[in-house]
């Protein structure tokens, strides 16, 4: 399990997060954020209990992505999968995400929501994951972000399963900084 606490003067956030059935609870003060949280974690298989409050929407999507994203990089074990590969349809939009969850942080979307959108280049930061959405299609800003939604948890559980082996030509990487 992965507990994550962030605090500051903008936002105060207590993340849980484990591998699991997919069960969240979400208490973030932003209903749709709620829903994506949620969606997520049921898409991934990942068990979620957040409480986040905050000064503006801003700050607390943004800091709420962080916290995902680094409890997310706390979970995912050494002989990973990795990687991720998913498309989703819902409605009209349909959206494909593809992951790296190896250590190098990328993010290349957008999404049509620039909050989200930030709080998908957050969690890749704190993930430290390469992560390219790309919208293929779709008109309703909410279906596309849902489906974004959906698409990095499908792909984030297919990244956690197990290999049996560290999955790279280079071996388990140590980087060690000194003072």
């Amino acid at each position: 399990m992965a507990i994550v606490q962030r605090n500051t003067r903008e936002t105060q956030i207590r993340l849980e997060l484990k591998a699991g059935s997919g069960v969240a609870t979400a208490d973030t003060t932003i209903p749709f954020l709620d829903h994506m949280l949620v969606t997520l974690a049921r898409y991934a298989g990942l068990d979620l209990t957040i409480t986040a409050r905050g000064d503006l929407p801003h700050h607390l999507i943004e800091d709420v992505g962080i916290c995902v994203g680094a409890a997310f990089a706390a979970l995912l074990p050494a002989t990973a999968a990795r990687y991720g590969d998913r498309t989703v349809p819902m409605d009209d939009a349909l959206v494909h995400c593809a992951l790296d969850a190896g250590g190098r942080p990328y993010y290349r979307g957008p999404l049509p929501a620039g909050l989200y959108d930030h709080w998908m280049r957050s969690f890749a930061d704190n993930a430290r994951a390469t992560l390219h959405l790309r919208v293929l299609r779709g008109q309703d800003r909410h279906h596309i972000v849902e489906a974004a939604f959906k698409a990095l948890g499908l792909a984030l559980r297919d990244a956690l399963v197990e290999g049996g082996a560290v999955f790279s030509t280079k071996g388990s990487v140590a980087l060690e900084v000194a003072p």
